[in-house]
């Protein structure tokens, strides 16, 4: 007890204690240094390690550690001590209190003031902060946290500059090296957004203070927008460095200055050197592009956007080649709202039919403005208005004056893998009269492919014509064109050549004057719906609504729906699961009303439990295989609001009590993203492995086409389940022997939430329905099958729905619908479920079409 009595004032921390300790000199306490910091969450928590510098173990009995807060501190007990050249490592657990974003570590003598060493920062860390070497060297963000043990200085290599839009000779990302030695990247992970990874090969080194390009050619992947890049230790887990965007630069996307700013959109790229940070601020513009034997040649235009003359004199004109370019002689002036023509004769290089007119400032490394095209116009590429606007292809050609931006038809959108009901071309009058196009002439890239417009073809100002395929008696391929000629054949007025199939179509974007990109959806007839738009088409079924439940029955928190058809009978059962208190339900329909089965105790539904016969299941998702019932949970009801994302399998093979419990879970929360307990898993349905097969659906666990080999017991499918917090789906091989399961999928359904998903396996696509936080609206997903597509082998939405008209914008959680077998004039049955069971109904009914996607 005496013992004990000491030993609590030893370690007071008031100023009678402070007063005793102030005679005390430690041995070494010189050597210890503070040589590490976590400030930002570690594992368990923030801390802070020191090391002894010298041969001589060091004892640190009574020393005081603080932040930059004089008001709290931690005493080391009595018997700390640090081995020579070794550690010691302080815990947050231990020192009572956390470390700030702006903060410091300081150990001090037992006295209270004797400042033994420190080291303070204004920002967390990427990892730590570390000494380099241990003890002796400078502060630097450490490569890896190295906790109790030595530094790791290795020398952070930064992403330095990324071009994603198409660069030369495609997407790349550089590397940079800002240390004064070589440095050693096999092995280091390069990735996008995706879990896909690009090892860099065994002896690839950096130079010091030199770059390293990974071009798109070496990826398994392309790099898009949105999108980010992420380079890793050869461990693959371990974070290099990374930047994420959400749309192309214009330029590219680079560090100013190299290797320690921020990044920034560049001047222009400088693929492996310094980047160009320059800001250009002339109001100069390439204006009109002639790349097709003009007169006397090709030519490029410019035009002064500003209120000052600018003198060009010495700016650089290049094409698409650096290794030609045009120096502008002195005293080359452009007036305010003027035009410069340059001739092909002046600067002694044609334009080809895919290139760019290129301005830069004198020095040629700051680009001031650029235009490129992948094919030649039919009359010039032009800005319409002059100087602002986007380029078009102009009327007419207007050299050195204002551009002819007067109505012109253009080709729209292109549909060539097989649309509805078959190809197609649309075209669009951006004027403001109508204009006829009898006789026009449309073709392929075959000469011989010939379609005259019937006479009285006519587009109104602003309107669209759409020709199909039944129309103009020939297909359009993967590798294509379609191009518009005036009557007789000879002039042409609009083309689009393609290289793939488009995964939906291509279109202009913006509408009816952009240059083409792939839609998010076709829009047959309407104005586009170019990349990152929505366009939202009727509901494809009837309009009319009905009850579908006697009224009263279910008390509210309906949520998932499972259709399952039964062999030889003309109408299935229908599952349906409720999330509070969790209940499974077997419907049929009873003189048109769907009823809880009579039978069996299913009466009022079946009681959900977890595996140990316990709590409460959340349920809010259905599907089923056979005897077997899949629930998707996002917690347990008896354990208020703590998230258990799981799947549960439950028998109904030979059930008869009240209670239903699981015989196997699979808890997917460590893996899915953090949530509130009410926003977690809501949506289940499960896709056969021969369907994936098929389709070549790409796994991206193992980088390749997904083999079901890869997955033994895995149900004989792959799991998709839908996150209500971020509307994403995520699709897991489930191991049926032993519980585990691996992540195979993640891709987005389109919405900001969702409430349930249906794998249609008769029509191949999956549906994703969202409740009132979306306005009731739906989603088709399929597998993007096209070659050439970065996404193939991957669900994308194909096509979004309106909810029906008289539908109410309901609570709707869950969403089924009958098989083909069930189809009347086209239509088959469709059920609804109301979480919030609104009028006292918690089913509601309508028709949904048969016809495929």
């Amino acid at each position: 007890m005496l013992l004990a009595s000491c030993t609590a004032k030893d370690n007071a921390t008031g100023p009678e204690a402070l007063s005793r300790r102030s005679t005390v000199s430690p041995v070494g306490a010189a050597a210890i240094k503070v040589n590490e910091v976590e400030s930002n969450g570690g594992t368990p928590g923030d801390w802070v390690e020191f090391f002894n510098t010298s041969a001589a173990e060091v004892d640190l009995s009574g020393f005081m550690f603080r932040d930059n807060d004089n008001t709290r501190q931690y005493v080391l007990p009595a018997g700390t001590k640090v081995p020579a050249n070794g550690f010691l490592v302080l815990e947050e657990a231990q020192f009572g209190f956390g470390l700030g974003a702006a903060d410091e570590a300081r150990l001090f003598q037992p006295n209270g003031t004797t400042l033994v060493d420190s080291y303070s920062w204004t920002a967390h860390a990427a990892l730590t902060y570390g000494r380099c070497p241990d003890g002796t060297g400078a502060w630097a963000n450490t490569s890896i946290s190295t906790k109790g043990a030595a530094n790791d200085c290795s020398v952070l290599i930064k992403i330095n500059e990324i071009e994603s839009q198409n660069g030369v000779p495609g997407d790349w990302v550089e590397l940079y090296n800002p240390s004064a030695s070589s440095v050693d990247i096999g092995g280091y992970v390069f990735r996008d957004n995706a879990a896909t990874g690009y090892v860099i090969p065994a002896g690839t080194t950096i130079p010091a203070n030199g770059y390293f390009v990974i071009e798109e050619a070496v990826l398994p992947f392309g790099i898009g927008a949105p999108d980010e890049a992420r380079l890793f230790r050869p461990d693959g887990t371990t974070l290099v460095d990374s930047y994420s965007w959400s749309a192309h630069a214009a330029t590219t996307y680079g560090r100013c200055p190299d290797g320690t700013g921020g990044f920034t959109t560049t001047a222009a790229p400088t693929k492996g050197a310094v980047n160009n940070c320059a800001s250009p601020a002339t109001t100069i513009k390439v204006n009109e592009v002639e790349s097709n034997l003009g007169l006397p040649g090709d030519w490029v235009e410019f035009y002064n956007t500003g209120v000052a003359a600018v003198d060009l004199g010495g700016y650089e004109f290049r094409d698409n080649d650096n290794t030609r370019q045009y120096i502008i002689p002195a005293n080359t002036v452009i007036q305010p709202g003027g035009f410069l023509v340059l001739e092909e004769a002046q600067f002694g290089f044609g334009l080809g039919a895919g290139d760019q007119a290129r301005l830069f400032a004198p020095g040629g490394v700051t680009l001031v403005d650029s235009y490129t095209w992948t094919a030649h116009a039919s009359t010039t590429y032009a800005r319409c208005p002059d100087g602002t606007g986007a380029f078009q292809t102009a009327t007419t050609s207007t050299k050195g004056t204002a551009n002819d931006c007067g109505a012109a038809v253009r080709i729209n959108e292109v549909e060539s893998s097989g649309g509805a009901p078959g190809d197609w071309v649309e075209l669009f009058n951006a004027g403001t009269a109508a204009v006829d196009l009898s006789g026009y002439v449309l073709r392929d890239s075959d000469n011989a492919s010939n379609y005259a417009l019937p006479s009285g073809s006519t587009i109104a100002a602003g309107g669209y014509l759409v020709v199909d395929e039944a129309q103009f008696g020939f297909g359009l391929g993967g590798s294509d064109a379609a191009r518009l000629f005036l009557p007789g054949g000879t002039s042409l007025v609009d083309s689009y050549t393609w290289t793939a199939h488009a995964t939906t179509s291509y279109g202009r974007c913006p509408n009816g004057n952009g240059p083409f990109a792939t839609t998010s959806i076709p829009t047959k007839g309407a104005a586009n719906a170019c990349p990152g738009q929505i366009v939202y088409s009727a509901w494809p079924g009837a309009q009319t609504i009905s009850t579908a439940d006697a009224g009263g029955v279910f008390g509210g928190n309906m949520s998932g729906l499972f259709y399952q058809p039964l062999a030889g009978l003309p109408t299935g059962i229908v599952w349906a699961v409720k999330n509070g208190p969790g209940t499974l339900y077997r419907l049929t329909l009873v003189n048109g009303v769907w009823t809880p089965r009579a039978a069996r105790t299913w009466t009022n539904g079946k009681a959900l439990r977890y595996p140990n016969n316990a709590g409460d299941v959340d349920a809010e998702g259905v599907t089923g295989v056979g005897t077997s019932i899949y629930v998707a949970a996002e917690r347990n009801n008896a354990a208020n609001s703590v998230s258990r994302n799981s799947i549960l399998r439950f028998s109904v093979a030979a059930e008869t009590g009240p209670v239903l419990v699981a015989n196997l879970e699979w808890n997917l929360t460590s893996d899915l993203p953090a949530t509130g307990a009410n926003l977690g898993l809501e949506a289940i349905t499960r896709v056969p492995d021969s369907f994936l097969v098929a389709q070549g659906f790409f796994d991206e666990n193992k980088g390749r086409a997904y083999n079901p080999a890869d997955y033994p017991n895995n149900g004989g499918g792959v799991f998709f389940v839908g996150v209500e917090a971020n509307g994403n789906i995520y699709g897991y091989a489930l191991d049926h022997s032993n519980g585990s399961y691996t992540r195979v999928s993640t891709f987005s359904s389109g919405y900001t939430g969702i409430m349930d998903i249906t794998f249609d396996a008769e029509l191949g696509h999956m549906w994703a329905t969202c409740d009132n936080t979306c306005l009731g609206r739906s989603a088709v997903l399929k597998i993007d099958t096209q070659v050439a597509s970065p996404l193939r082998g991957r669900f994308v939405p194909s096509q979004y729905f309106e909810r029906p008209t008289s539908m109410p914008d309901l609570n709707n959680e869950g969403f089924t619908y009958g098989p083909l077998a069930e189809c009347v004039n086209g239509m088959r049955p469709a059920l609804w479920a109301d979480d919030s069971e609104t009028g006292g109904f918690a089913l509601r009914r309508g028709l949904i079409t048969c016809s495929r996607f």
